[in-house]
């Protein structure tokens, strides 16, 4: 009989029999209606740096906001340009989700599947430090309330290895369930397997969009699918507890199914914005500048919402003093704002900035 202070040995595989009803696969059809209409809009932004970019990092601050783990845009995208080893330790910290899942999607787009080898990759990245699969017992989930044990993961380091095996080959061959229902029936077990001393929460959101990409349902990873999962944290966490203490699979493939497709609408929503704003710029740009148009102007100070003088110079647009000049005019016609930072001058892109914020209108 499970009980939540003893050590859930006895996890059993994923019961493939119970995933599909009528209303799990009709959400999987409505998540998967915004999936692909996120995937063809994706040449609307022409440099796909912008999009990663963004993406990445919403994803990296949301997941790690779960974990209250808290920092803001400005300081990550402050951190990218800069040294990331000078930023606070938070920013640091949300870099590496960012790295990991990065990690990831190179790792499958040369040929691998998801197996437990790389998840062992993906959380030493995020953790910084040369974490193992738990080999002692002793991890237990609390409520910081209350301080009542609401879940004790399985213990053993064959063991826990043997349970994560079964699940990554349960990502990579098992063809008879919908990728979207089984990549949400595979978080909630990797959740309950808890193979880490640490990171497991951040680990299981990285395998959730490598899980798309490994089904091709993804062809890079733009979904910012820990914004839902924060916005609704205790219903999430309520959830996953109903599956192993009522074996309630339905109501938690339909809401990591929901966080697909508000997630997937909300990404392009946030496409479409960046579009219009590289038109609008280029526009007032056309009309306005005073020296030469160059289109591939606007594509670099579109590519990050920070924009120094050396980026200009590293794509060859010109030398440091009309780099200079450039910017100065671009901020005369209202596209960019300086500001000083250190020694040096920073040109926002603040309609950048606002187009990438990502943040929904809330049914």
């Amino acid at each position: 009989m499970y009980r939540p202070d003893q050590p859930h040995n006895d996890l059993p595989p994923i019961p493939v029999e119970k995933l599909e009803t009528q209303a799990t696969l009709k959400q999987a059809i409505a998540a998967s209606r915004n999936l692909t209409a996120l995937q063809a809009a994706g040449p609307l932004v022409p440099n796909q740096v912008v999009l990663l970019r963004a993406i990445l990092l919403q994803e990296a601050r949301a997941s790690s906001e779960i974990e209250n783990v808290v920092t803001t845009s400005d300081a990550l995208y402050r951190a990218l340009d800069f040294d990331p080893e000078y930023s606070d330790p938070q920013t640091r910290e949300v870099l590496r989700y960012g790295e990991a899942l990065w990690h990831g999607y190179h790792d499958l787009k040369s040929g691998h599947p998801i197996r437990p080898s790389l998840v062992v990759e993906l959380a030493k990245i995020l953790k910084g430090a040369d974490i193992e699969i738990r080999a002692l017992p002793g991890c237990q989930i609390v409520n910081d309330r209350t301080q009542e044990v609401i879940y004790t993961p399985p213990v053993g380091r064959e063991r826990i290895l043997s349970m994560l095996d079964d699940l990554c080959r349960f990502l990579a061959e098992d063809r008879s369930v919908d990728p979207l229902i089984a990549m949400a029936a595979a978080h909630r077990q990797f959740e309950a397997i808890h193979p880490f001393p640490d990171g497991n929460g951040r680990t299981g959101r990285v395998l959730n969009i490598l899980a798309l990409i490994q089904q091709r349902l993804l062809n890079v990873p733009v979904l910012y699918l820990s914004w839902y999962i924060l916005r609704e944290k205790p219903e999430y966490y309520r959830l996953l507890r109903r599956v192993t203490e009522e074996d309630d699979w339905e109501s938690w493939i339909l809401f990591m199914l929901k966080a697909v497709e508000s997630t997937a609408h909300m990404t392009l929503e946030m496409l479409h914005r960046v579009y219009n704003e590289v038109e609008r710029a280029v526009d007032v740009a056309r009309r306005g500048m005073q020296r030469r148009f160059k289109h591939e102007l606007i594509e670099t100070v579109f590519a990050r919402p920070y924009t120094r003088i050396c980026h200009l110079e590293n794509v060859g647009i010109a030398k440091r003093n009309t780099a200079s000049a450039y910017l100065r005019e671009l901020e005369r016609l209202g596209i960019l704002k300086s500001i000083k930072y250190g020694r040096e001058r920073l040109f926002l892109n603040l309609r950048l900035l606002n187009a990438l914020s990502l943040e929904p209108s809330v049914d």
